[in-house]
Protein backbone atom coordinates (compact mmCIF):
# COMPACT_ATOMS: atom_id res chain seq x y z
CA UNK A 1 0.00 0.00 0.00
CA UNK A 2 2.86 2.37 0.68
CA UNK A 3 4.04 2.04 -2.93
CA UNK A 4 0.64 3.08 -4.28
CA UNK A 5 0.61 6.16 -2.06
CA UNK A 6 4.06 7.15 -3.30
CA UNK A 7 2.93 6.85 -6.90
CA UNK A 8 -0.09 9.06 -6.24
CA UNK A 9 2.09 11.71 -4.64
CA UNK A 10 4.45 11.69 -7.62
CA UNK A 11 1.55 11.97 -10.08
CA UNK A 12 0.13 14.95 -8.18
CA UNK A 13 3.50 16.65 -8.20
CA UNK A 14 3.88 16.19 -11.95
CA UNK A 15 0.34 17.44 -12.55
CA UNK A 16 1.06 20.66 -10.63
CA UNK A 17 4.17 21.33 -12.72
CA UNK A 18 2.21 20.80 -15.94
CA UNK A 19 -0.51 23.22 -14.83
CA UNK A 20 1.98 25.98 -14.03
CA UNK A 21 3.98 25.61 -17.22
CA UNK A 22 0.90 25.52 -19.45
CA UNK A 23 -0.32 28.94 -18.27
CA UNK A 24 2.77 30.92 -19.31
CA UNK A 25 2.71 30.08 -23.05
CA UNK A 26 -0.95 31.10 -23.25
CA UNK A 27 -0.10 34.59 -21.95
CA UNK A 28 2.83 34.88 -24.38
CA UNK A 29 0.62 33.77 -27.25
CA UNK A 30 -1.97 36.40 -26.35
CA UNK A 31 0.60 39.20 -26.26
CA UNK A 32 2.16 38.01 -29.52
CA UNK A 33 -1.27 37.92 -31.16
CA UNK A 34 -2.03 41.42 -29.88
CA UNK A 35 1.28 42.73 -31.21
CA UNK A 36 0.63 41.04 -34.56
CA UNK A 37 -2.82 42.64 -34.81
CA UNK A 38 -1.38 46.07 -34.01
CA UNK A 39 1.28 45.65 -36.71
CA UNK A 40 -1.30 44.42 -39.23
CA UNK A 41 -3.53 47.41 -38.47
CA UNK A 42 -0.64 49.85 -38.92
CA UNK A 43 0.35 48.25 -42.23
CA UNK A 44 -3.24 48.38 -43.46
CA UNK A 45 -3.47 52.03 -42.44
CA UNK A 46 -0.29 52.78 -44.44
CA UNK A 47 -1.68 50.97 -47.48
CA UNK A 48 -4.92 52.88 -47.32
CA UNK A 49 -3.10 56.19 -46.82
CA UNK A 50 -0.94 55.48 -49.86
CA UNK A 51 -4.02 54.65 -51.93
CA UNK A 52 -5.59 57.95 -50.90
CA UNK A 53 -2.42 59.86 -51.81
CA UNK A 54 -2.17 58.11 -55.19
CA UNK A 55 -5.83 58.55 -56.04
CA UNK A 56 -6.57 61.12 -58.72
CA UNK A 57 -9.45 63.21 -57.40
CA UNK A 58 -9.72 65.24 -60.64
CA UNK A 59 -11.59 62.54 -62.53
Amino acid sequence: MAEKEDIQIEDDFIAEDDDESSEAPVEVAKTNLTKRRIIDNLLEERRLQKQLNDFDFDL
